[in-house]
Protein backbone atom coordinates (compact mmCIF):
# COMPACT_ATOMS: atom_id res chain seq x y z
CA UNK A 1 0.00 0.00 0.00
CA UNK A 2 2.97 2.31 0.83
CA UNK A 3 4.11 1.68 -2.17
CA UNK A 4 0.97 2.16 -4.27
CA UNK A 5 0.93 6.12 -1.92
CA UNK A 6 4.10 6.31 -3.09
CA UNK A 7 3.77 6.02 -6.63
CA UNK A 8 0.56 8.05 -6.34
CA UNK A 9 2.35 10.89 -4.50
CA UNK A 10 5.09 10.89 -7.50
CA UNK A 11 2.71 11.06 -10.28
CA UNK A 12 0.51 14.03 -8.44
CA UNK A 13 3.81 16.17 -7.81
CA UNK A 14 4.85 15.28 -11.84
CA UNK A 15 1.40 17.12 -12.88
CA UNK A 16 1.67 20.30 -10.70
CA UNK A 17 5.05 20.82 -11.99
CA UNK A 18 3.96 20.12 -15.26
CA UNK A 19 1.08 22.44 -14.45
CA UNK A 20 3.15 25.20 -13.48
CA UNK A 21 5.47 24.70 -16.35
CA UNK A 22 2.81 25.43 -18.52
CA UNK A 23 1.40 28.20 -16.83
CA UNK A 24 4.53 29.72 -16.23
CA UNK A 25 4.81 29.15 -20.46
CA UNK A 26 2.04 30.53 -20.94
CA UNK A 27 2.50 33.65 -18.92
CA UNK A 28 5.82 34.23 -20.44
CA UNK A 29 4.62 33.94 -23.97
CA UNK A 30 2.15 36.42 -23.15
CA UNK A 31 4.64 38.93 -21.73
CA UNK A 32 7.37 38.14 -24.78
CA UNK A 33 3.70 38.90 -27.09
CA UNK A 34 3.02 42.20 -24.95
CA UNK A 35 6.78 43.50 -25.21
CA UNK A 36 6.72 42.77 -29.24
CA UNK A 37 3.74 44.78 -29.50
CA UNK A 38 5.12 47.49 -27.60
CA UNK A 39 8.43 47.18 -29.68
CA UNK A 40 6.38 47.63 -32.71
CA UNK A 41 4.03 50.35 -31.91
CA UNK A 42 7.37 52.61 -31.30
CA UNK A 43 7.48 55.16 -33.94
CA UNK A 44 11.31 54.25 -34.99
CA UNK A 45 9.88 50.79 -35.61
CA UNK A 46 7.06 51.65 -37.61
CA UNK A 47 9.12 53.96 -40.40
CA UNK A 48 11.67 51.07 -40.59
CA UNK A 49 8.68 49.22 -41.53
CA UNK A 50 7.68 51.59 -43.99
CA UNK A 51 10.81 52.47 -45.75
CA UNK A 52 11.14 48.86 -45.99
CA UNK A 53 7.80 48.25 -47.84
CA UNK A 54 8.58 51.64 -50.06
CA UNK A 55 11.92 50.01 -50.93
CA UNK A 56 10.22 47.21 -51.97
CA UNK A 57 7.41 48.74 -54.10
CA UNK A 58 9.90 50.98 -55.38
CA UNK A 59 12.11 47.88 -56.58
CA UNK A 60 8.95 46.55 -58.12
CA UNK A 61 8.05 49.93 -59.87
CA UNK A 62 11.32 49.72 -61.58
CA UNK A 63 10.90 45.97 -62.84
CA UNK A 64 7.74 46.91 -64.38
CA UNK A 65 5.98 43.56 -65.80
CA UNK A 66 9.40 41.74 -64.34
CA UNK A 67 12.34 40.08 -65.78
CA UNK A 68 11.00 37.67 -67.99
CA UNK A 69 8.83 40.39 -70.04
CA UNK A 70 11.92 42.88 -70.44
CA UNK A 71 13.01 39.94 -71.44
CA UNK A 72 11.10 39.74 -74.24
CA UNK A 73 10.71 43.25 -75.06
CA UNK A 74 14.43 42.79 -75.64
CA UNK A 75 13.94 39.92 -78.08
CA UNK A 76 11.27 41.96 -79.90
CA UNK A 77 14.26 44.70 -80.28
CA UNK A 78 13.08 46.99 -78.22
CA UNK A 79 14.24 49.43 -75.23
CA UNK A 80 11.91 49.55 -71.96
CA UNK A 81 10.11 52.30 -70.76
CA UNK A 82 12.92 53.60 -68.35
CA UNK A 83 15.68 52.37 -70.78
CA UNK A 84 14.25 54.85 -73.58
CA UNK A 85 13.93 57.84 -70.86
CA UNK A 86 17.24 57.30 -69.76
CA UNK A 87 18.65 57.98 -73.14
CA UNK A 88 16.05 60.57 -73.89
CA UNK A 89 17.37 62.75 -70.27
CA UNK A 90 20.60 64.20 -69.55
CA UNK A 91 22.36 61.64 -67.47
CA UNK A 92 20.66 61.58 -63.79
CA UNK A 93 18.58 64.35 -64.38
CA UNK A 94 15.25 62.40 -64.63
CA UNK A 95 13.15 63.17 -61.99
CA UNK A 96 9.92 60.57 -61.68
CA UNK A 97 6.51 61.63 -60.58
CA UNK A 98 3.50 59.32 -59.68
CA UNK A 99 6.05 56.03 -59.28
CA UNK A 100 3.57 54.49 -56.50
CA UNK A 101 0.33 55.14 -58.18
CA UNK A 102 -1.82 52.03 -58.98
CA UNK A 103 -5.26 51.47 -60.73
CA UNK A 104 -8.48 50.97 -59.10
CA UNK A 105 -10.04 48.63 -60.77
CA UNK A 106 -11.41 45.57 -59.27
CA UNK A 107 -12.97 43.83 -61.70
CA UNK A 108 -11.88 40.32 -63.41
CA UNK A 109 -9.45 39.80 -60.94
CA UNK A 110 -7.79 42.70 -60.79
CA UNK A 111 -7.89 43.29 -57.63
CA UNK A 112 -5.21 40.56 -56.60
CA UNK A 113 -1.94 41.83 -55.13
CA UNK A 114 0.50 40.98 -58.21
CA UNK A 115 -2.41 42.97 -60.65
CA UNK A 116 -1.16 46.21 -58.45
CA UNK A 117 1.73 47.05 -60.23
CA UNK A 118 3.37 50.67 -58.77
CA UNK A 119 3.10 53.14 -61.67
CA UNK A 120 -0.07 51.22 -63.53
CA UNK A 121 2.24 51.03 -66.97
CA UNK A 122 3.65 54.53 -67.91
CA UNK A 123 6.52 56.10 -66.08
CA UNK A 124 6.06 60.09 -66.24
CA UNK A 125 8.38 62.92 -64.87
CA UNK A 126 10.48 65.51 -66.22
CA UNK A 127 14.22 66.31 -66.83
CA UNK A 128 16.49 68.50 -69.21
CA UNK A 129 17.77 67.97 -72.43
CA UNK A 130 20.67 69.43 -73.31
CA UNK A 131 20.21 71.43 -70.18
CA UNK A 132 16.46 72.59 -70.42
CA UNK A 133 13.88 71.47 -68.57
CA UNK A 134 11.35 68.47 -70.73
CA UNK A 135 8.26 66.88 -69.53
CA UNK A 136 7.85 63.09 -70.52
CA UNK A 137 5.75 59.95 -70.12
CA UNK A 138 6.73 56.33 -71.63
CA UNK A 139 4.41 53.64 -71.64
CA UNK A 140 5.73 50.46 -70.30
CA UNK A 141 4.22 47.55 -72.51
CA UNK A 142 5.46 45.00 -70.01
CA UNK A 143 2.57 46.14 -67.68
CA UNK A 144 -0.72 45.24 -68.96
CA UNK A 145 0.64 45.88 -72.32
CA UNK A 146 0.95 49.46 -71.98
CA UNK A 147 -2.64 49.57 -71.84
CA UNK A 148 -4.38 52.65 -70.31
CA UNK A 149 -6.45 52.32 -67.31
CA UNK A 150 -7.94 55.82 -65.42
CA UNK A 151 -4.81 56.46 -63.04
CA UNK A 152 -2.79 55.56 -66.16
CA UNK A 153 -4.27 58.71 -67.98
CA UNK A 154 -4.46 61.02 -64.72
CA UNK A 155 -0.40 60.13 -64.68
CA UNK A 156 -0.21 61.80 -68.45
CA UNK A 157 -2.61 64.38 -67.71
CA UNK A 158 -0.94 65.76 -64.42
CA UNK A 159 2.57 65.88 -66.06
CA UNK A 160 1.11 67.37 -69.81
CA UNK A 161 -0.63 70.10 -67.40
CA UNK A 162 2.76 70.67 -65.09
CA UNK A 163 4.56 71.12 -68.47
CA UNK A 164 1.63 73.73 -69.69
CA UNK A 165 2.45 76.08 -66.69
CA UNK A 166 6.29 75.41 -66.19
CA UNK A 167 6.49 76.32 -70.27
CA UNK A 168 8.21 73.27 -71.34
CA UNK A 169 7.82 70.71 -73.88
CA UNK A 170 6.47 67.36 -73.42
CA UNK A 171 7.05 64.02 -75.48
CA UNK A 172 5.12 60.73 -75.03
CA UNK A 173 6.86 57.78 -75.83
CA UNK A 174 3.70 55.83 -76.81
CA UNK A 175 4.19 51.69 -76.35
CA UNK A 176 0.51 50.61 -75.93
CA UNK A 177 -2.15 48.16 -76.81
CA UNK A 178 -4.84 50.59 -76.43
CA UNK A 179 -7.79 50.49 -73.54
CA UNK A 180 -7.69 49.00 -70.52
CA UNK A 181 -10.79 46.86 -71.19
CA UNK A 182 -10.83 46.04 -67.60
CA UNK A 183 -11.40 49.32 -66.84
CA UNK A 184 -14.14 50.07 -68.71
CA UNK A 185 -15.39 52.99 -69.58
CA UNK A 186 -13.14 54.99 -67.16
CA UNK A 187 -10.38 53.89 -69.59
CA UNK A 188 -12.58 55.86 -72.53
CA UNK A 189 -13.01 58.98 -70.06
CA UNK A 190 -9.37 58.75 -69.59
CA UNK A 191 -8.60 58.79 -73.00
CA UNK A 192 -10.82 62.11 -73.47
CA UNK A 193 -8.84 63.76 -70.77
CA UNK A 194 -5.98 63.37 -72.91
CA UNK A 195 -7.08 64.33 -75.70
CA UNK A 196 -8.33 67.31 -74.11
CA UNK A 197 -4.97 68.37 -72.89
CA UNK A 198 -3.22 68.01 -76.49
CA UNK A 199 -6.08 70.22 -77.50
CA UNK A 200 -4.98 73.40 -74.46
CA UNK A 201 -1.70 73.17 -74.94
CA UNK A 202 -1.51 73.26 -78.98
CA UNK A 203 0.05 76.26 -79.46
CA UNK A 204 1.15 76.43 -75.94
CA UNK A 205 4.09 74.20 -75.52
CA UNK A 206 5.90 72.19 -78.11
CA UNK A 207 4.51 68.46 -77.99
CA UNK A 208 5.98 65.71 -79.81
CA UNK A 209 4.76 61.82 -79.63
CA UNK A 210 7.16 58.79 -80.56
CA UNK A 211 5.13 55.31 -81.11
CA UNK A 212 7.33 52.53 -80.26
CA UNK A 213 5.30 49.99 -80.67
CA UNK A 214 1.79 49.40 -80.77
CA UNK A 215 -0.44 52.57 -81.01
CA UNK A 216 -4.64 51.64 -82.57
CA UNK A 217 -7.76 52.38 -82.13
CA UNK A 218 -8.56 55.60 -80.16
CA UNK A 219 -4.85 55.57 -78.82
CA UNK A 220 -4.05 56.95 -82.24
CA UNK A 221 -5.94 60.30 -81.52
CA UNK A 222 -3.68 61.65 -78.85
CA UNK A 223 -0.11 61.78 -81.44
CA UNK A 224 -2.42 63.07 -83.82
CA UNK A 225 -3.16 65.87 -81.98
CA UNK A 226 0.59 66.80 -81.47
CA UNK A 227 3.04 69.00 -83.40
CA UNK A 228 5.27 65.67 -84.19
CA UNK A 229 4.70 62.00 -84.77
CA UNK A 230 7.88 59.87 -85.27
CA UNK A 231 8.31 55.83 -85.62
CA UNK A 232 10.46 53.25 -85.59
CA UNK A 233 11.12 50.86 -88.53
CA UNK A 234 9.45 47.53 -88.12
CA UNK A 235 8.35 47.71 -84.15
CA UNK A 236 6.10 50.58 -84.10
CA UNK A 237 2.44 50.57 -86.39
CA UNK A 238 -0.53 52.86 -86.01
CA UNK A 239 -4.03 52.30 -87.25
CA UNK A 240 -7.60 53.05 -86.08
CA UNK A 241 -8.93 49.61 -87.10
CA UNK A 242 -5.94 46.52 -87.23
CA UNK A 243 -6.09 44.01 -89.80
CA UNK A 244 -8.47 41.10 -88.17
CA UNK A 245 -11.52 44.03 -88.66
CA UNK A 246 -10.43 45.30 -91.73
CA UNK A 247 -10.63 41.54 -92.83
CA UNK A 248 -14.10 40.71 -91.22
CA UNK A 249 -15.41 44.23 -92.78
CA UNK A 250 -13.13 44.73 -96.30
CA UNK A 251 -12.20 41.05 -96.52
CA UNK A 252 -8.85 42.09 -97.27
CA UNK A 253 -5.89 40.62 -95.95
CA UNK A 254 -3.23 43.12 -95.15
CA UNK A 255 -0.41 42.91 -92.13
CA UNK A 256 -0.02 45.28 -89.56
CA UNK A 257 3.46 46.59 -91.37
CA UNK A 258 1.64 46.97 -94.87
CA UNK A 259 -1.64 48.84 -92.85
CA UNK A 260 -0.20 51.46 -90.16
CA UNK A 261 3.81 50.84 -90.59
CA UNK A 262 6.26 53.46 -90.41
CA UNK A 263 6.91 52.88 -94.25
CA UNK A 264 2.98 53.38 -94.68
CA UNK A 265 2.91 56.63 -92.71
CA UNK A 266 6.21 58.14 -93.55
CA UNK A 267 5.36 57.71 -97.24
CA UNK A 268 1.77 57.41 -98.00
CA UNK A 269 -0.38 59.05 -95.50
CA UNK A 270 1.88 61.80 -94.00
CA UNK A 271 1.22 60.94 -90.40
CA UNK A 272 4.79 60.54 -89.29
CA UNK A 273 7.19 63.34 -89.68
CA UNK A 274 10.34 60.34 -90.34
CA UNK A 275 11.34 57.43 -88.44
CA UNK A 276 14.38 55.58 -87.19
CA UNK A 277 15.73 51.91 -87.31
CA UNK A 278 15.92 51.73 -83.41
CA UNK A 279 14.77 53.03 -80.53
CA UNK A 280 18.57 54.44 -79.72
CA UNK A 281 18.63 56.13 -82.76
CA UNK A 282 14.76 58.07 -82.22
CA UNK A 283 15.92 59.31 -78.89
CA UNK A 284 19.17 60.73 -80.35
CA UNK A 285 16.69 62.08 -82.84
CA UNK A 286 14.58 63.90 -80.08
CA UNK A 287 17.46 65.19 -77.98
CA UNK A 288 18.56 66.91 -81.34
CA UNK A 289 15.39 68.05 -82.26
CA UNK A 290 14.61 69.64 -79.09
CA UNK A 291 17.38 71.26 -78.94
CA UNK A 292 16.08 73.22 -82.15
CA UNK A 293 12.42 74.01 -80.72
CA UNK A 294 11.48 76.83 -78.30
CA UNK A 295 10.38 75.59 -74.64
CA UNK A 296 7.14 77.16 -75.17
CA UNK A 297 5.05 80.27 -77.49
CA UNK A 298 7.38 82.36 -74.96
CA UNK A 299 9.33 84.21 -78.04
CA UNK A 300 12.41 84.65 -75.01
CA UNK A 301 12.45 80.66 -74.69
CA UNK A 302 13.71 80.32 -78.62
CA UNK A 303 17.25 78.93 -78.52
CA UNK A 304 20.30 80.87 -80.01
CA UNK A 305 23.68 78.84 -79.80
CA UNK A 306 26.39 80.37 -79.76
CA UNK A 307 28.13 82.00 -83.81
CA UNK A 308 29.72 78.91 -85.09
CA UNK A 309 29.42 79.85 -89.07
CA UNK A 310 30.48 83.01 -90.00
CA UNK A 311 27.13 85.12 -90.86
CA UNK A 312 28.49 86.73 -93.53
CA UNK A 313 30.29 84.06 -95.57
CA UNK A 314 30.18 84.33 -99.62
CA UNK A 315 28.65 80.58 -101.01
CA UNK A 316 30.59 80.68 -104.62
CA UNK A 317 29.39 77.18 -105.40
CA UNK A 318 25.63 78.85 -105.45
CA UNK A 319 26.39 80.21 -108.48
CA UNK A 320 26.49 77.09 -110.73
CA UNK A 321 24.28 75.18 -108.60
CA UNK A 322 20.64 76.12 -111.05
CA UNK A 323 20.91 74.88 -114.34
CA UNK A 324 20.68 77.15 -117.22
CA UNK A 325 17.84 75.23 -118.84
CA UNK A 326 14.54 75.59 -116.94
CA UNK A 327 13.56 72.37 -117.03
CA UNK A 328 16.84 70.93 -115.97
CA UNK A 329 15.54 69.76 -112.06
CA UNK A 330 18.19 70.31 -109.66
CA UNK A 331 18.17 69.38 -105.61
CA UNK A 332 16.66 72.64 -103.32
CA UNK A 333 18.45 70.56 -100.11
CA UNK A 334 21.74 71.35 -101.85
CA UNK A 335 20.98 75.45 -101.46
CA UNK A 336 19.62 75.18 -98.28
CA UNK A 337 22.76 73.21 -97.01
CA UNK A 338 25.09 75.64 -98.34
CA UNK A 339 23.17 78.57 -96.31
CA UNK A 340 22.11 77.08 -92.93
CA UNK A 341 24.56 77.23 -89.81
CA UNK A 342 27.36 74.17 -90.75
CA UNK A 343 25.13 72.64 -93.61
CA UNK A 344 23.26 71.30 -91.00
CA UNK A 345 19.25 70.66 -90.90
CA UNK A 346 16.50 68.75 -89.33
CA UNK A 347 13.83 67.50 -92.24
CA UNK A 348 10.59 66.80 -91.03
CA UNK A 349 8.70 64.41 -93.65
CA UNK A 350 11.82 63.67 -95.85
CA UNK A 351 10.37 60.76 -97.82
CA UNK A 352 6.31 62.33 -98.35
CA UNK A 353 5.52 64.90 -100.59
CA UNK A 354 8.91 65.35 -101.80
CA UNK A 355 8.25 67.70 -103.99
CA UNK A 356 8.47 70.59 -100.67
CA UNK A 357 10.64 70.18 -97.88
CA UNK A 358 10.27 71.15 -94.78
CA UNK A 359 13.11 71.97 -92.27
CA UNK A 360 14.55 73.20 -88.91
CA UNK A 361 17.71 74.81 -89.45
CA UNK A 362 20.07 77.47 -87.89
CA UNK A 363 21.29 81.19 -88.74
CA UNK A 364 23.74 82.74 -87.13
CA UNK A 365 22.57 80.72 -84.35
CA UNK A 366 18.84 81.45 -84.66
CA UNK A 367 16.64 78.74 -84.82
CA UNK A 368 14.38 79.45 -88.12
CA UNK A 369 11.85 76.99 -90.18
CA UNK A 370 13.17 76.43 -93.62
CA UNK A 371 10.38 75.99 -96.43
CA UNK A 372 11.66 75.13 -100.22
CA UNK A 373 10.25 73.79 -103.53
CA UNK A 374 12.23 71.13 -104.65
CA UNK A 375 12.21 70.38 -108.58
CA UNK A 376 14.10 66.59 -108.27
CA UNK A 377 10.23 65.96 -107.70
CA UNK A 378 7.11 66.80 -110.01
CA UNK A 379 9.36 69.78 -110.99
CA UNK A 380 8.52 71.43 -108.12
CA UNK A 381 4.90 71.56 -108.44
CA UNK A 382 2.61 72.16 -105.77
CA UNK A 383 -0.08 69.61 -105.02
CA UNK A 384 -2.50 68.05 -102.58
CA UNK A 385 0.43 65.95 -100.19
CA UNK A 386 2.94 69.14 -100.44
CA UNK A 387 0.46 71.61 -99.56
CA UNK A 388 -1.03 70.31 -96.37
CA UNK A 389 2.84 69.55 -95.56
CA UNK A 390 4.06 72.73 -96.14
CA UNK A 391 1.02 74.61 -94.09
CA UNK A 392 1.35 72.65 -91.18
CA UNK A 393 4.96 73.34 -90.75
CA UNK A 394 4.26 77.24 -91.51
CA UNK A 395 1.54 77.01 -88.72
CA UNK A 396 3.92 75.66 -85.98
CA UNK A 397 6.35 78.06 -87.06
CA UNK A 398 4.07 80.84 -86.38
CA UNK A 399 2.62 79.20 -83.26
CA UNK A 400 6.20 79.20 -81.80
CA UNK A 401 8.06 82.26 -83.37
CA UNK A 402 10.08 80.76 -85.53
CA UNK A 403 11.63 82.76 -88.46
CA UNK A 404 9.97 81.20 -91.90
CA UNK A 405 12.79 81.05 -94.60
CA UNK A 406 11.59 80.50 -97.92
CA UNK A 407 13.19 79.10 -101.05
CA UNK A 408 10.70 79.09 -104.10
CA UNK A 409 11.09 77.55 -107.18
CA UNK A 410 7.50 76.40 -108.49
CA UNK A 411 6.40 76.36 -112.06
CA UNK A 412 2.25 75.91 -110.35
CA UNK A 413 0.27 73.59 -109.06
CA UNK A 414 -0.35 70.24 -110.59
CA UNK A 415 -2.69 69.61 -113.04
CA UNK A 416 -4.85 66.33 -113.55
CA UNK A 417 -8.07 65.41 -112.44
CA UNK A 418 -6.78 63.47 -109.57
CA UNK A 419 -5.70 66.95 -108.62
CA UNK A 420 -8.68 68.46 -108.76
CA UNK A 421 -10.95 65.44 -107.51
CA UNK A 422 -9.23 65.11 -104.47
CA UNK A 423 -9.73 68.87 -103.81
CA UNK A 424 -6.30 70.88 -104.44
CA UNK A 425 -8.42 73.95 -104.51
CA UNK A 426 -8.87 73.48 -100.92
CA UNK A 427 -6.22 72.06 -100.15
CA UNK A 428 -4.16 74.21 -101.78
CA UNK A 429 -5.65 76.83 -100.00
CA UNK A 430 -4.16 75.56 -97.00
CA UNK A 431 -0.95 76.63 -97.56
CA UNK A 432 -2.11 79.93 -98.80
CA UNK A 433 -3.54 80.51 -95.08
CA UNK A 434 -0.49 79.91 -93.28
CA UNK A 435 1.46 82.01 -95.14
CA UNK A 436 -0.78 84.63 -94.94
CA UNK A 437 -2.21 84.38 -90.95
CA UNK A 438 1.74 84.34 -89.94
CA UNK A 439 3.46 87.15 -88.44
CA UNK A 440 6.75 85.87 -87.40
CA UNK A 441 9.71 87.24 -89.42
CA UNK A 442 9.61 85.77 -93.28
CA UNK A 443 12.14 86.04 -95.78
CA UNK A 444 11.60 84.90 -99.33
CA UNK A 445 14.66 84.18 -102.04
CA UNK A 446 13.26 83.07 -105.61
CA UNK A 447 16.07 80.89 -106.67
CA UNK A 448 14.52 79.77 -110.29
CA UNK A 449 10.39 79.76 -111.05
CA UNK A 450 7.85 81.81 -109.51
CA UNK A 451 4.91 81.16 -111.46
CA UNK A 452 1.21 82.00 -111.58
CA UNK A 453 -0.96 81.49 -108.17
CA UNK A 454 1.72 79.50 -107.16
CA UNK A 455 4.39 82.22 -106.62
CA UNK A 456 1.40 84.21 -104.33
CA UNK A 457 1.40 81.12 -102.37
CA UNK A 458 5.13 80.63 -101.74
CA UNK A 459 5.29 83.76 -98.98
CA UNK A 460 4.78 86.28 -101.63
CA UNK A 461 5.22 90.43 -100.57
CA UNK A 462 1.38 90.60 -101.16
CA UNK A 463 0.93 88.00 -98.09
CA UNK A 464 2.82 90.23 -96.11
CA UNK A 465 6.47 88.63 -96.04
CA UNK A 466 8.73 91.20 -95.03
CA UNK A 467 11.46 90.73 -97.34
CA UNK A 468 11.95 89.59 -100.40
CA UNK A 469 14.67 88.51 -102.88
CA UNK A 470 15.12 87.26 -106.04
CA UNK A 471 18.16 85.47 -108.15
CA UNK A 472 19.51 87.15 -111.75
CA UNK A 473 18.38 84.06 -113.16
CA UNK A 474 14.65 84.09 -111.42
CA UNK A 475 11.87 84.09 -114.08
CA UNK A 476 8.55 86.02 -112.28
CA UNK A 477 5.44 85.60 -114.08
CA UNK A 478 1.51 84.32 -114.58
CA UNK A 479 3.52 81.31 -117.05
CA UNK A 480 5.99 80.04 -118.62
CA UNK A 481 6.99 81.83 -121.73
CA UNK A 482 6.28 79.19 -124.14
CA UNK A 483 2.40 78.49 -123.38
CA UNK A 484 1.72 82.27 -122.75
CA UNK A 485 3.11 83.04 -126.14
CA UNK A 486 0.94 79.88 -127.64
CA UNK A 487 -2.22 81.71 -125.79
CA UNK A 488 -1.17 85.81 -126.48
CA UNK A 489 -0.45 85.50 -129.98
CA UNK A 490 -2.34 82.70 -130.81
CA UNK A 491 -0.18 80.51 -132.41
CA UNK A 492 1.61 82.39 -134.71
CA UNK A 493 5.44 83.07 -134.98
CA UNK A 494 5.66 80.88 -131.36
CA UNK A 495 9.59 81.04 -131.36
CA UNK A 496 10.09 84.44 -131.92
CA UNK A 497 6.89 85.98 -129.70
CA UNK A 498 8.54 83.22 -126.69
CA UNK A 499 12.26 84.93 -127.06
CA UNK A 500 10.12 88.45 -126.90
CA UNK A 501 7.50 87.11 -123.97
CA UNK A 502 11.13 85.79 -122.14
CA UNK A 503 12.85 88.78 -122.30
CA UNK A 504 9.96 91.35 -121.40
CA UNK A 505 8.66 88.54 -118.42
CA UNK A 506 10.90 85.79 -117.89
CA UNK A 507 13.05 87.51 -115.43
CA UNK A 508 12.78 89.45 -111.81
CA UNK A 509 13.14 93.07 -113.37
CA UNK A 510 8.99 93.82 -113.31
CA UNK A 511 8.65 92.24 -110.01
CA UNK A 512 11.56 94.44 -108.91
CA UNK A 513 10.10 97.72 -110.91
CA UNK A 514 6.42 97.07 -109.07
CA UNK A 515 8.50 96.67 -105.07
CA UNK A 516 7.28 93.11 -105.51
CA UNK A 517 10.73 91.93 -104.44
CA UNK A 518 13.01 94.34 -102.89
CA UNK A 519 15.81 92.88 -104.63
CA UNK A 520 17.70 91.34 -107.16
CA UNK A 521 20.94 89.43 -104.91
CA UNK A 522 23.42 87.02 -106.21
CA UNK A 523 23.18 83.78 -105.02
CA UNK A 524 26.49 84.02 -103.38
CA UNK A 525 25.26 86.89 -101.31
CA UNK A 526 22.42 84.86 -99.78
CA UNK A 527 23.55 83.63 -96.86
CA UNK A 528 24.49 87.16 -95.53
CA UNK A 529 21.39 89.04 -96.66
CA UNK A 530 19.07 86.36 -94.63
CA UNK A 531 21.61 86.72 -91.83
CA UNK A 532 21.46 90.42 -91.64
CA UNK A 533 17.54 90.74 -92.09
CA UNK A 534 16.84 88.07 -89.23
CA UNK A 535 18.94 90.21 -86.91
CA UNK A 536 16.33 93.14 -88.22
CA UNK A 537 13.28 91.82 -88.01
CA UNK A 538 13.96 89.91 -84.45
CA UNK A 539 12.06 92.82 -82.99
CA UNK A 540 8.79 92.79 -85.63
CA UNK A 541 5.75 92.96 -84.12
CA UNK A 542 2.16 92.91 -86.35
CA UNK A 543 -1.50 93.94 -84.22
CA UNK A 544 -3.56 91.20 -84.41
CA UNK A 545 -7.04 91.52 -85.51
CA UNK A 546 -9.33 90.74 -82.94
CA UNK A 547 -11.48 87.53 -83.25
CA UNK A 548 -12.26 84.00 -81.50
CA UNK A 549 -10.38 82.28 -84.39
CA UNK A 550 -9.54 81.71 -88.36
CA UNK A 551 -11.34 79.52 -89.96
CA UNK A 552 -8.64 77.72 -92.04
CA UNK A 553 -9.64 75.55 -95.26
CA UNK A 554 -9.65 72.16 -93.63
Amino acid sequence: MFRNAVLRSHRLTAKITKDLRSTTTCRLQSKIASISQELESEPSSVKAAFRQNLEELRKRALLGGGEEKIAKQHARGSLTARERLDLLFDNGSFAEVDQMKVHRCQEFGMDKEENKIPGDGVVTGHGTVNGRTVFAFSQDFTVFGGSLSETHAQKIVKIMDMAVRVGAPVIGLNDSGGARIQDGIDSLAGYADVFQLNVDSSGVIPQISVILGPCAGGAVYSPAMTDFIFMVDQTSYMFVTGPEVVKTVTNEHVSKEDLGGSSVHGTKSGVAHDSFPNDVMAMRAMRKLLDLLPSSNDASTLPRKERTDDPHRMIPSLEQVVPDDPNTPYCIKTVIREVVDNGEMFELMPNHAKNIVTAFARMDGRTVGIVGNNPMTLAGCLDIASSTKGARFVRFCNAFNIPIVTFVDVPGFLPGTAQEHGGIIRQGAKLLFAYAEATVPKITVITRKAYGGAYDVMASKHLRSDTNYAWPGAEVAVMGAKGAAEIIFRGQDIEKNTQYYNKRFANPMVAAQRGFIDDIIEPETTRAVICRDLEMLKTKKIPQIKRRNSNIPL
